[in-house]
């Protein structure tokens, strides 16, 4: 797979991942952010369990353990990004959580002990930007939900640095279903300590947690680790900051909201920051 192929089968996990937003609200409709996490995990792990049960032939310790990890990772990610939304405005919980694009540069410098390259740099200051325009719309402000958010942004980039390291091995995609029982197992742990555990009590919320499963969860967290062997880590955390924008737009198309001006500025950025590589290929890069 070539890189290019790669980073637009990740925009298609952006694309998921943006319509998200719309299944939480329905979602969270009678149920905790616990509840939901440990539900939305579970009907990921049991589907991709039984579609793909050959590929547990190859489960080690090790590598029982990696998913562990990631999947560990994964459960603080999304607490950080579910719980912070209760406590803050929407517009400042989604900006601090995509942070995760400036972040995802800073560990990899550190981790790599070297400078990232300029166009790198200039991508990520634009989609930086944008999503400040896109999203913080209501005023900024930091408070308990901001702390929460920041936290899931800080673990959403280590999330993709970590699975870059793992996504090269032939065992990522069982590591990839593995996470997801752990996340769903950390979830419903959290939900008796924490919440009251039910179960959805209409068909929306119901058709709304079955698609966090199985197209935002099964799809979305499957199909990265399969891309990620093809491109940089800093490539995908600039295709995830597309999140946001595809999410401003289906709820323009579903729930009929318009962005300002400066919103979709905000968004053009975005999109302009994640194509600037294509547009603009070092001799390095172009080298055959």
């Amino acid at each position: 797979m070539s890189s290019r192929k790669a980073e637009l089968l990740m925009a298609t996990v952006a694309l998921a991942w943006g319509s998200s937003y719309l299944m939480m609200k329905v979602g969270l409709t009678g149920m905790g952010p616990f509840n939901l996490i440990a539900l939305r995990f579970g009907i990921a792990f049991l589907f991709m369990t039984i579609a793909f049960h050959k590929s547990y032939r190859s489960l080690t310790p090790a590598i029982f353990g990696r998913g562990v990890i990631v999947g560990i990772i994964l459960f603080l990610l999304f607490t950080g990004m579910v719980c912070g939304v209760n406590y803050t405005t929407a517009s400042t919980a989604g900006f601090l959580t995509s942070t995760s694009v400036i972040l995802v540069p800073i560990l990899e410098c550190i981790l790599r002990r070297r400078a990232p390259e300029r166009l790198v740099v200039v991508s990520t200051i634009l989609a930086s930007i944008g999503l400040f325009l896109l999203t913080a719309r209501d005023g900024f402000s930091l408070d308990k939900g901001a702390a929460l958010c920041l936290m899931g942004a800080l673990f959403y980039a280590i999330y993709i640095v970590v699975q870059d390291r793992i996504a090269k091995g032939e065992d990522a995609f069982l590591i990839s279903i593995l996470q997801l029982g752990v996340a769903s197992l950390l979830g419903l742990l959290a939900s008796f300590l924490f919440e009251a555990p039910t179960l959805p009590q209409s068909p929306a919320t119901w058709g709304a947690v079955v698609y966090l499963g199985l197209i935002c969860s099964a799809y979305g967290f499957v199909v990265q680790p399969i891309a990620q062997k093809h491109a940089a880590p800093e490539r995908i955390g600039l295709i995830f900051s597309l999140e946001p924008v595809f999410s401003a737009l289906l709820s323009f198309l579903f729930l009929h909201e318009v962005l300002a001006g400066i919103n979709y500025l905000g968004g053009g950025l975005i999109f302009l920051a994640v194509v600037l590589p294509e547009l603009i290929k070092t001799p390095k890069q172009t080298a055959p």
